[in-house]
């Protein structure tokens, strides 16, 4: 599987899954069947994704990837859609995750570049 196709998966998978958690708060606890469909679907595909993306990323860079992305879009999410607003120390946990993220992908010898 060529590298791009992997990190379109993993980002497909990211996608879903954000998706599938604002569904989830949509769903209000499941008692809304659309919006709790949404969250089936999407956590199944987002999943599906993600196991694709382990033929080739291991599986702890591929999740670690997957849910720090999951977690700074789903805040931004929860910010602009559901006006959750973060404090500072929010802001720089978030921060702290991307630049984590950052050091494993530009740094780390474990995945393929």
């Amino acid at each position: 599987m060529a590298p791009a196709l992997v990190y379109a998966l993993l980002f497909a998978a990211i996608a879903l899954e954000v998706i599938g958690t604002t569904a989830l708060q949509l769903s209000q606890q499941f008692t809304r069947v659309g919006p709790a469909v949404v969250v089936v679907v999407c956590y199944a595909a987002a999943f599906y994704c993600l196991s694709m993306t382990l033929k080739i990323i291991p599986v702890g860079i591929a999740y670690a990837i997957w849910s720090a992305l999951g977690i700074v879009l789903i805040s931004a999410v929860g910010l602009v859609y559901f006006k959750q607003r973060l404090d500072a120390p929010a802001i720089i946990g978030l921060g702290l995750i991307i630049a984590g993220v950052l050091v494993v992908n530009v740094f780390s010898k474990s995945i393929s570049h």
